[in-house]
């Protein structure tokens, strides 16, 4: 764990079981939406009406908001950067990463994406988040690709 990290490794992160439940919710193919990702837009300032809009940052919202905590109320994934307290890589931290590779700009047009941290290894980032291949799920995040922008935690959690 990292000396700026404010939680104890051992706290509970109640929002990662909510996101766990979401597992398997995904974009409808064509003109209909799913409802779902419409609740997770409603988070936000953006409150997108589809759900081909870019939504990492409106599940991340949503979850916080399920565990009864204020998240960014923002659609963006960059927003989260500043948002809470530092954290160390531990399960559960709200992890804002970037890409560079026009082929990895589906997550949205700054190349940003942010999620749970699952796991930390030397080469790889493991997040359970939203709009992962159009849904929610845990996916690796090769660390020759992406560059951490920040790892945060909910203040007095």
């Amino acid at each position: 764990m990292n000396s700026d990290s404010k939680q104890s490794p051992l706290q509970h992160a109640p929002w990662l079981d909510i996101a766990r439940k979401e597992i398997g919710q995904k974009e409808v193919v064509g003109q209909e939406d799913n409802l779902r990702i419409l609740a997770y837009h409603a988070t936000t300032t953006l409150k997108a009406t589809d759900d081909e809009t870019p939504w990492c940052s409106s599940f991340v919202n949503w979850c916080l908001k399920e565990a009864g905590i204020k998240g960014t109320d923002s659609a963006a994934a960059k927003s989260w950067v500043r948002w809470g307290v530092p954290s160390g890589p531990v399960p559960g931290a709200i992890t804002v990463i970037c890409s560079s590779k026009a082929t990895d700009r589906s997550f949205s047009t700054s190349g940003a994406h942010v999620g749970f941290l699952v796991k930390e290894t030397a080469t790889h980032f493991r997040l359970l988040g939203g709009n992962q291949s159009n849904s929610v799920k845990e996916s690796s995040f090769p660390k020759k690709s992406w560059t951490l922008l920040g790892r945060r935690w909910p203040v007095n959690c």
